[in-house]
């Protein structure tokens, strides 16, 4: 049978979270499709699990952790079907979700991404889509952005029903169009994680293709699968990639401007927490565990960023707990 969807997942070091994403894949994935998992040298068991569990999944080995993009370009190098799903592995897919992007895709021919809405654990709702990285969102309070101004700044804050054209999607399960994807080029390398799927998003809509929330169709993202154990190295990364997204998308004097004012910010959310964590006597492990995570960040700038430290380089295997997800807002009613 022809096959018109490839299901591209890279994993690193997160075996259950795996295993029960794939297993949700193949329950309640009716369409045909073939699968690729794409191993960042885990040392979990996660390919023995694959192999063992998943024989009919095409497995491909890194011998290093080469993070998002370079893993998932290693496949799509060499795939033609007409679109690819990009799935993580800390997902659980509901009934009809993939069937769903697809026949938005199918339906919408000048549509070049399209994703679902995201679900914690105990259903409520994710955040499944965001602006573009400006200077407004990266020095001034996001939260406040989406609340004063929820036109230009749409969240989950809100309740839609229909399609929604965003600028660009939260990469946990996105869908995309093979033919745009080749026009404007696969995931930049530059990108190790984080971002990569806004780079590809910016450039899709450059090339004047568009990009889709489909909030009638849900999926259960945990969040982070392997990076819960290395929050400081993943956070890191984050800023990491955000300031390759300026300097190649933004132009030199947004680049600078974040590259100044960024570290104030950082600096003076580090004085809160602390601030935080003495007015709780350190029994409170939310402000304990911001204050680590921007002591760390502050030392990396300080440091002059180096590419040595961050979340490729963490050591820490991490290996995911069994998910029973929570009944659907529609399983509720």
């Amino acid at each position: 049978m022809h096959k018109e969807l490839s299901v591209i997942i890279v994993n690193w070091n997160t075996r259950n979270l795996l295993q029960d994403c794939l297993e949700s894949l193949y329950k309640n994935t009716k369409v045909p499709f073939d699968l690729y998992v794409v191993d960042n040298a885990s040392t979990d068991g996660s390919p023995d699990m694959v192999k063992t569990r998943f024989p009919q999944a095409r497995l491909i080995l890194n011998k290093e952790n080469l993070g998002f993009a370079p893993a998932n370009n290693r496949v799509l190098d060499d795939i033609y079907t007409p679109f690819v799903l990009i799935l993580n592995p800390d997902t659980i897919l509901i009934e009809g979700a993939v069937e769903g992007m697809l026949d938005f895709l199918k339906a919408s021919p000048d549509a070049a991404v399209v994703a679902p809405q995201y679900l914690n654990e105990d259903g409520t709702k994710q955040n499944s889509f965001d602006n573009f990285p400006s200077i407004a969102t990266e020095l001034l309070n996001k939260s406040l952005l989406r609340a004063l101004l929820p036109a230009w700044f749409p969240s989950k804050r809100c309740t839609y029903k229909e399609p929604l054209e965003v600028e660009s999607v939260i990469g946990a399960a996105m869908m995309l169009r093979q033919e745009a994807f080749r026009q404007v080029g696969f995931f930049d390398r530059d990108y190790f994680l984080y971002l990569d799927e806004s780079d590809l998003c910016f450039r899709l809509k450059k090339a004047g293709w568009r990009c889709f929330h489909l909030p009638y169709l849900q999926i259960y993202h945990l969040g982070g699968g392997s990076k819960k154990k290395a929050r400081a190295e993943a956070t890191i990364e984050y800023y990491r990639s955000l300031y390759k997204f300026f300097r190649k998308n933004r132009g030199w004097f947004p680049y600078i401007l974040l590259r100044v004012f960024k570290p104030l910010r950082i600096f003076l959310s580090l004085i809160l927490s602390a601030l935080g964590t003495l007015l709780t006597f350190g029994l409170n492990e939310k402000f304990k565990e911001k204050l680590l995570i921007r002591v760390k960040l502050l030392e990396w700038h300080l440091m002059g960023c180096p590419d040595w430290m961050g979340i490729k380089k963490s050591p820490a295997p991490i290996v995911g707990a069994g998910f029973k997800p929570a009944p659907t807002h529609m399983e509720k009613l």
